[in-house]
């Protein structure tokens, strides 16, 4: 098994923007409750019709289990409900954040997620419960094995528009902040996050398999090497 090694971003640089949207974020995660707000966020590439943010807007604001913060690309934010306030004691939104400090911070009790691979190693590598809204590619497949395979997460259905509505979204979130079975899957979160820290350790399998590919790398080009000058 190879994850992803880069476990924290403390080598990750940041310009004077990326940084102040960063401190903003770790800065409101610290006035609230451990493991009481939800992390919304669908990465990069997934873009959400104007009915799905609403959904998701709505479900967010009235809950009265949980804060959120909220990853909106600014290129969606025209699609936020006109009454939608987008910083308030209750969520903030915001067009970037440093993901993997967000979901370190204690603060964290649930990450609703495309599930992208990136995402899903940090998420299982931290040890923070997942709420499944896949869209494309890998991620249903990704869902399967964290639902059925890891059980460390809950998959959103849809409808017959393609659309997780508020209803079913609500309900996952709770699932997995306040029932037994979040229980039960936190529980289980803890299990996997060890075996991600063994696994990317320097003893690691992990480690040993991406120093074992590296070193295959600078084998195959001192062959090729040997080859051209045996051909001259």
């Amino acid at each position: 098994m190879i994850l992803n090694t880069r476990l924290t971003d403390d080598d990750e640089e940041d310009d004077g923007l990326t940084q102040f949207k960063s401190e903003e974020c770790m800065k409101w995660l610290d006035d609230k409750p451990k493991q009481s707000v939800v992390y919304v966020s669908f990465g990069s590439m997934a873009v959400l019709d104007e009915e799905q943010i609403r959904e998701i807007a709505y479900v967010l604001r009235d809950s009265d289990q949980s804060y959120f913060l909220w990853v909106v690309k600014a290129s969606e934010e025209t699609k936020l409900p006109k009454d939608f306030e987008k910083k308030s004691e209750k969520g903030l939104v915001v067009g970037w954040c440093s993901q993997l400090k967000v979901l370190a911070h204690e603060a964290i009790g649930c990450f609703v997620t495309h599930w992208g691979w990136n995402s899903t190693l940090e998420a299982l590598s931290l040890g923070v419960p997942m709420v499944a809204m896949p869209y494309w590619f890998d991620q249903s497949i990704n869902a399967k094995l964290i639902v059925d395979v890891w059980k460390m997460g809950i998959r959103a259905t849809v409808d017959e528009k393609k659309i997780v509505r508020g209803e079913v979204l609500k309900y996952c979130i709770m699932e997995k902040m306040n029932s037994e079975k979040g229980k039960e899957v936190k529980g289980n979160m803890v299990q996997w996050k060890a075996l991600a820290a063994r696994f990317v350790s320097k003893e690691g399998s992990s480690h040993k398999n991406i120093a074992e590919f590296v070193n295959s790398l600078f084998n195959l080009q001192a062959a090729c090497r040997e080859l051209q000058n045996n051909s001259c």
